[in-house]
Parts: C-alpha cells; sequence; structure tokens
C-alpha cells in the first residue's frame, strides 16, 4: 500500500533545522505591520509617511524568504502583502482577486480524484484487518468515538464563540445568500437520498463530494473481497492516481502565497481590516477548543484506562514538539514509535495502531474543520441549522481520511465540502492566512492522539 512518505510531493527547499535569528526578526515584522495597520483609521492614504517603511519592512522579509525559502513562510509573507497591498491601495488590490480564483479552481480539481484514490487505497489496502481480528476492530471503534468527540467539540466552540459573524461580505456574496439558503437540504430523507451518487462521473463534475465518497468506500469493500491477483491492477492503478495526485496538489500549493495575497488584497480593499479580527478569533477559538479536547477527552480516556501519565507525558513529549514545530506529522511518525515501544507497547500493536490512526484518527484536524466549515457559513451571513452543521461536517471527517500526507489536505478536503454545500469560498483565504498558526497546534494534537490511542489499544488488547 501507498504510504504517505512514499505518497508526499516534493517540496519546496525547506531551511536547515538549527535556529535562526532572522525567522524571529520576520515574525516581529509581520506582527509590527499588522499592529500598525489595526492602529491606524482606515481608508487612510499611503502618503501618511510612514506607508514606505511597511515597504520595506516586507522587502526585506521577502529577500529573508527567497534566502531560505519553505512554503509556510510564503504563504505568510503573501498574506502581509496582501494587507499592505488592500490597505494602501484598495482600489487596485481589488483587481488582484483573479490569482486567488485560478488557485481555487485549481483546488477545485484536486478534491474528488483525490478523495477517491486516497479512500479506496486505505481501505482496500487495509484489507489485512481480517487477519489482525479483535485488534482492528477496537482500533476502528475507538478512532471513530474520539474523532466524533472532536467533531462535536469544534462544533459547539465555533457555535459558542460565533468568530465569523459579522464579517463584512463582498456585495457580490450578499446577493447570494438567499439562494444559498434555498438550496440548502431541507429534510432527512433529501440528506440521505442525496449521499447516494445515480452517476459517479456527474457527482466528480458536479463536486458532490459525499458521493464520491460513498462510491469509493463501496468500491473499496468490493475490492478488498477479491483474490490479491484480481485485487493488485486495480489497487496498483489506485495507488498510481494517489502519488500523481499528491505530486499535483504540490505544484498547485506553489501557487498558495499568490492566491493568499490576491485574495487578502482583495478582502482588506473591498471590506476594510475588520475581517482579520475574525481571523483571528477564529485563531483563539481553535486553540480554546484544542485545549479543551485535550482535558475534557484525551485525559479522561487515560484515566480511564490507566495509562501512566508521567511516563506517557514523557515518552510523547518529543514527538508532539516535533509536530507543533513542523506542521507535519509524518516527521513525527518515527519518534513517536520508538517512544511507544519504549513504554511498553508490542511492536505489532505500534505498528498496526500508528499508521492506522493516521489516516482514520487524526482527531485535531477533525475538529479543525469543523471549526472552519461553519466559520465559512457564519462569515457568509448562512444561518444553518444544526442538522445541517452536523451533515457538513461528517461529510469533512469522511472526507479527510487518508490524504494526511497531503501538505495543505484540510484545505482541499474544505474547499470541496463547502462548495458541495452552495457556500462561498471567500472567507477561506482568511482561514488559509492564518493556517500556518493553526497548523502547529492541530497537527500536535494529531500526533498525541495516535501515541494515546496505541497504548489504548495495548491495554485494551492487555499487552502494556
Amino acid at each position: 500500500m501507498l504510504t504517505p512518505a512514499d505518497s508526499a510531493p516534493a517540496a519546496v527547499p525547506v531551511a536547515p533545522s538549527r535556529p535562526s535569528p532572522l525567522r524571529f526578526v520576520f515574525l516581529l515584522l509581520g506582527f509590527v505591520l499588522l499592529l500598525g495597520l489595526l492602529w491606524q483609521t482606515e481608508g487612510h492614504a499611503p502618503a501618511d509617511g510612514l506607508w514606505w517603511l511597511r515597504w520595506a519592512g516586507l522587502a526585506g522579509a521577502a529577500a529573508y524568504v527567497a534566502w531560505r525559502p519553505t512554503l509556510t513562510l510564503w504563504i505568510l509573507l503573501g498574506m502581509f502583502v496582501g494587507i499592505e497591498a488592500g490597505y494602501d491601495f484598495p482600489e487596485a488590490a481589488q483587481g488582484l482577486k483573479v490569482f486567488s480564483d485560478i488557485f481555487l479552481r485549481l483546488v477545485k480539481t484536486i478534491v474528488a480524484p483525490l478523495v477517491l484514490a486516497t479512500l479506496v487505497v486505505g481501505i482496500a489496502g487495509h484489507s489485512d484487518l481480517k487477519q489482525v481480528g479483535r485488534m482492528g476492530v477496537k482500533a476502528l471503534i475507538y478512532f471513530e468515538v474520539v474523532t466524533t468527540l472532536a467533531l462535536f467539540l469544534g462544533l459547539g466552540a465555533i457555535n459558542l464563540t460565533r468568530a465569523g459573524a459579522g464579517v463584512p461580505q463582498p456585495a457580490e456574496a450578499a446577493s447570494k445568500i438567499s439562494e444559498i439558503q434555498v438550496q440548502a437540504p431541507k429534510s432527512a430523507a433529501e440528506v440521505i437520498l442525496h449521499a447516494f451518487p445515480e452517476n459517479i462521473a456527474k457527482a466528480v463534475a458536479e463536486g458532490q463530494v459525499l458521493q464520491v465518497v460513498v462510491f469509493a468506500v463501496l468500491l473499496a469493500i468490493a475490492l478488498a473481497q477479491l483474490s490479491e491477483a484480481a485485487r493488485r491492477p486495480l489497487l496498483t492503478a489506485f495507488e498510481s492516481l494517489t502519488a500523481a495526485m499528491f505530486r499535483f496538489t504540490g505544484l498547485v500549493m506553489y501557487l498558495a502565497p499568490l492566491g493568499v495575497a490576491g485574495a487578502i488584497a482583495y478582502t482588506v480593499g473591498k471590506l476594510g481590516l475588520g475581517p482579520l479580527k475574525n481571523a483571528l478569533y477564529l485563531l483563539l477559538t481553535l486553540y480554546g477548543a484544542l485545549a479543551a479536547f485535550v482535558v475534557l477527552v484525551l485525559l479522561p480516556i487515560a484515566l480511564a484506562w490507566r495509562v501512566p501519565l508521567r511516563r506517557f507525558v514523557q515518552a510523547v513529549a518529543e514527538p508532539v514538539g516535533i509536530a507543533f514545530a513542523t506542521s507535519t506529522s509524518e516527521a513525527a511518525l518515527p519518534r513517536a514509535m520508538e517512544a511507544m515501544e519504549r513504554l511498553g507497547v508490542p511492536r505489532r500493536v505500534v505498528a498496526f495502531v500508528m499508521p492506522t490512526g493516521y489516516s482514520f484518527n487524526l482527531d485535531g484536524t477533525t475538529l479543525y474543520l469543523s471549526l472552519a466549515a461553519v466559520f465559512v457559513a457564519q462569515a457568509a451571513g448562512v444561518e444553518m441549522t444544526f442538522g445541517q452543521q452536523l451533515v457538513m461536517v461528517f461529510t469533512l471527517m469522511l472526507t479527510s481520511k487518508g490524504v494526511a500526507g497531503v501538505p495543505r489536505a484540510s484545505l482541499v478536503i474544505l474547499l470541496g465540502t463547502v462548495a458541495a454545500f452552495n457556500l462561498p469560498a471567500w472567507p477561506i483565504f482568511l482561514i488559509l492566512g492564518i493556517d500556518a498558526l493553526m497548523d502547529m497546534a492541530r497537527t500536535a494534537v494529531n500526533v498525541l492522539g495516535n501515541c494515546l490511542a496505541t497504548v489504548v489499544v495495548a491495554k485494551w488488547e492487555g499487552e502494556l
């Protein structure tokens, strides 16, 4: 089966791991720029005498990013450039929206083939679940229960803070709100019927993500029941498609900084600085919800299963720290597996539960997706019932399975799902502007949750 390491796209050259003071200088410049903009009154002309200083700071930051390029730094730079361009030149900045539209179109082309291929490979490639028997069933039950709790916690947090409410809307977006509300599913029967495709090509063409998921799951189950000789050719084809889509995603993500800059410039030029405050509220909501998830869900689970907390915390400190610093779960996987073995978990349990959890137990990502999806609806001014919110976030939870190896995978899945629910995409670019900061926390929780899942399954099997 294709692993995330095999399928990960070629990345922008990554800076050496040694700490650099210039990184902190770059981040400080960005925060000073943002605070300076928020301090000034809206509508201030660039001839205030300070605009050249802000642009000089951006030029210095750009030189540093060009010297030590990473995609995250390029996206952060694009966000700050977009803020400044939209603030200083609001009329001209609105013409930059074409860059975000191009990026958006390319991302939407990824969704259906990526979800189809990764789900088929993830399920059919795990046909050995029959052989691992009870451990596989217990692990999958645990994964689904915990990720569902994460989903509900994220849903409750965003409805409590309403971080997306009050975002000024572009005129063309506001004119479509009534149309969006009319098109939203109205009954449980319609929702259930809508999940089943009548034509898979039509579902792919129309971006009906949930229908693609249902087709992929059924196809994968059928494929897993075939003999190895009959299954292998088609499974190999889907593995190749998965690898190709990972590479395709990597190429498209090179345009992310330009797309972010264009979207933020258009938003600030059109609506002012108000939406940025909502993005900050969303960031704080996510961090608060993730902290609550650790305290209210993971900690009680650890106590219920009598996990040795002090030893467990010492064991996971390094892999969770790596995940937080790099925003990459895969970078922490080898150290996490070693740490769980040192804790006393048998290698066969670690080898099964930990990699499987990277596809089916993304607690932080699931919580983030529920927050982000409802944030988009709130920002668009669309009032969704609790039932409609549940349908949307369960769709997100299903479509996120198996794509952990894709950079900015949450963006791809989020875009595809909100499009299927007829929600506008422009609020997602506000999220993408702060996605690097959000990704650090949700990735750390993903790794922490998978480490705890490994210990719990081992305890459940009586093998710790």
